[in-house]
């Protein structure tokens, strides 16, 4: 059984910074990719930051320059640094891993619960 924890959502401010980590625990034989996805109400689940293995990351064009993922691969957790938020980025973010939870078994997506994000003007 493979869980991801995430932590770090909250209210903040426009202009202001939040730390969403994402902890990932139980079976877990090897992982590739870890990233973050939001999804606002009444709109579709988007990818805001995407790092690979190889430690190559991928960012969608509205957190450009906002944001840092970053992963630390012994501890199997993956963070988003979120500075300059705007109203516009409120939405519930969450935690997305590639894992392999045995060696027979193919790379699955793991979804975390989701962690509330709201950002006021």
């Amino acid at each position: 059984q493979v869980q991801l924890v995430e932590s770090g959502g909250g209210l903040v401010q426009a202009g202001g910074s939040l730390r969403l980590s994402c902890a990932v625990s139980g079976s877990v034989y090897t992982f590739n990719a870890m990233g973050w996805y939001r999804q606002a109400p009444g709109k579709q689940r988007e990818l805001v930051a995407i790092s690979t293995r190889d430690g190559s990351t991928n960012y969608a064009d509205s957190v450009k320059g906002r944001s840092t993922i970053s992963r630390d691969n012994a501890k199997i957790t993956v963070s988003l640094q979120m500075n300059s938020l705007k109203p516009e980025d409120t939405a519930v973010y969450y935690c997305n891993v590639a894992i392999r939870s045995t060696w027979y078994t193919n790379l699955n997506d793991y979804w975390g619960q989701g962690t509330q994000v709201t950002v006021s003007s």
